[in-house]
């Protein structure tokens, strides 16, 4: 079969697919999965000084290419001249390839498509909002193209029946996602205006449940406490309880005793500033009754979310010195 004949007879095979019978979505029918390439956001280029996401591809003379993973991996450059505020001395330390960047868009040459980017103009503040922004229409993208390979459609048209429509509304797509599957009854439908199945809403939100639906937290504090007047351990003890007592059945406070006088305060939530934020309230509290009593308090570790590595790492510390007190217990005496 001819080149030409081939196309033809694809054309006629999608083209028989009436986008109207799918709420006008088309469906794909092709193998090399090419329906599921799309930019994140309505523009297809970035507005020139707006802060983007970004994957070194090459680090050439002239400074290193970028692939823009927002805009479907159109290519830029960071130039030489935009990497760094002070003098370069060796381009690899700077950048190197497939790390993710967060640069800022100086010129975009939408005839030519060259896009200009500077990695030395952007703050520490921008880097945090991009970050924030990139990961959320990640989450979002995931969505979308989950959806798209699941019913064999246009990831494009999704966007431009859901996305979209969303990201203009609601400011980013994600507080949208997160509102449908909310508990809270007044705040309304999202997707009430979507012009969209009421098939492909429900799995819709369906996948958005599975997938974004909040995940337990763990916040954890390492502190000293201390005490060496006549109270002692009675002293400590209440101090620890008056922290605890600030847990509630959401989120409850645990204390654990790594080694005398160090303990660990723990608790769980589904939102990381609510969980911080207690158990700064429980080592004031701490803090207020041992002092009272003559102690002291020393924070050796101020409130963070801790990853499953640093609770693996604290889980065989504990047993480790649980290990070495049973060792020294079962000791023989020594003979006289």
């Amino acid at each position: 079969m001819a080149e030409g004949e081939g196309k033809t007879v694809l054309d006629a095979v999608e083209s028989s697919m009436d986008p109207e019978d799918n709420g006008g979505l088309r469906l794909y029918v092709g193998e090399d999965r090419s329906n599921l390439n799309c930019r994140f956001y309505e523009n297809k280029y970035p507005e020139v000084e707006s802060v983007v996401m970004v994957n070194v591809r090459n680090i050439a003379d002239m400074g290193a290419y970028v692939s823009l993973l927002e805009y479907d991996n159109i290519e830029g450059m960071i130039l030489l001249s935009e990497l760094s505020r002070r003098r370069i001395r060796s381009i690899h330390k700077l950048i190197r390839v497939n790390r993710n960047e967060v640069v800022m868009v100086l010129r975009v040459d939408k005839e030519k498509g060259y896009i200009d980017l500077s990695k030395r103009r952007v703050s520490p503040e921008d880097v945090a909002a991009c970050e924030d922004r990139f990961n959320k229409a990640k989450a979002v993208h995931g969505v979308l193209r989950h959806l798209a390979e699941r019913r064999k459609f246009y990831l494009e048209d999704l966007y431009e029946k859901i996305g979209w429509p969303l990201y203009r509304k609601f400011g980013h797509a994600y507080d949208a996602f997160k509102l449908a599957i909310s508990e809270d009854k007044n705040s309304g439908d999202p997707f009430a205006d979507l012009e969209i199945d009421d098939d492909l809403k429900e799995e819709l939100k369906t996948y958005i449940l599975r997938r974004l639906a909040p995940q337990p937290i763990k916040i954890r504090s390492d502190i000293e406490v201390s005490c060496f007047t006549y109270e002692g351990i009675d002293a400590i003890r209440d101090a620890l309880f008056a922290g605890m007592a600030l847990g509630s059945e959401q989120n409850p406070i645990r204390i654990k005793l790594i080694a005398p006088p160090i303990y660990v305060l723990s608790t769980t939530t589904l939102e990381k500033e609510v969980g911080i934020g207690l158990l700064n309230s429980a080592i004031d509290a701490i803090k207020e009754k041992i002092t009272a009593k003559g102690g002291k308090i020393d924070v050796k570790m101020a409130p963070k979310a801790v990853s499953v590595k640093e609770e693996t790492e604290l889980q065989d510390m504990m047993e480790r010195l649980a290990m070495e007190n049973e060792e020294v217990d079962g000791d023989a005496p020594e003979d006289e």
